[in-house]
């Protein structure tokens, strides 16, 4: 069970520091096929434990609102100068549409490291108040690597069983919800749970597909 896992995590760290806990899934897919690519946005519903440090490339009246939501960084080609520069102090990087012609040329800089604006994920948005909230609230982005595998951090150590169990259960909630039209046989082949220092402990496929 989701549940007796995550008990063995939390007995498991012990370093003097929070760890993260690591959800690690692998596929039966393969991303270089389009038809098989794993990606979305979920919301864990106790959020991450992590303060998340989010870009918005704004201006005019959308640049005042990020700023009033929260952004801890807004700009535009003063921002994509200090990108370019090596500076990505951020976690999620949000744009306004008409920004995309600034943001395009970060595309070597943000693709790499997973921060690039996507209207799928709902990063390219004139709703900049919510999508700026979401990522405050514990919203996180999957991506199958690949060789089929797709982690994501579910939480904190000092988090209760049932809040961790709760996070761990929405992110391979979506993650069977996101599965592709493409894939042949099994799906979800392996996944495992496991904490900042800790060993990988396996969960039951079989219930989690249940």
């Amino acid at each position: 069970l989701v549940t007796d896992a995550v008990k063995l995590i939390k007995d498991s760290a012990t370093t003097k520091f929070d760890e993260t806990v690591e959800v690690a899934l692998n596929l039966g897919v393969d991303p270089k096929h389009a038809d098989q690519m794993v990606r979305g946005t979920v919301t864990l519903p106790h959020g991450t434990g992590k303060a998340l440090k989010v870009a918005v490339f704004a201006k005019g009246d959308k640049a005042k609102e990020a700023e009033d939501a929260g952004a801890d960084f807004v700009g535009g080609d003063d921002l994509a100068e200090k990108i370019q520069k090596g500076e990505t102090g951020f976690d999620r990087c949000i744009a306004t549409p008409d920004m995309m012609a600034v943001v395009g040329k970060l595309g070597k800089v943000l693709g790499p490291k997973g921060l690039m604006p996507n209207p799928k994920l709902g990063t390219v948005t004139m709703d900049v108040k919510a999508a700026i909230g979401a990522a405050k609230a514990g919203q996180i982005e999957f991506r199958v690597e690949k060789e089929g595998i797709i982690h994501a951090g579910v939480g904190k150590a000092s988090f209760s069983t049932e809040q961790l169990s709760e996070n761990v259960s929405a992110f391979i909630g979506a993650i069977l919800k996101a599965k592709p039209t493409g894939v042949k046989g099994s799906y979800l082949k392996k996944a495992s749970l496991s904490s900042t220092m800790g060993p990988g402990i396996k969960l039951d496929i079989g219930q989690l597909t249940s």
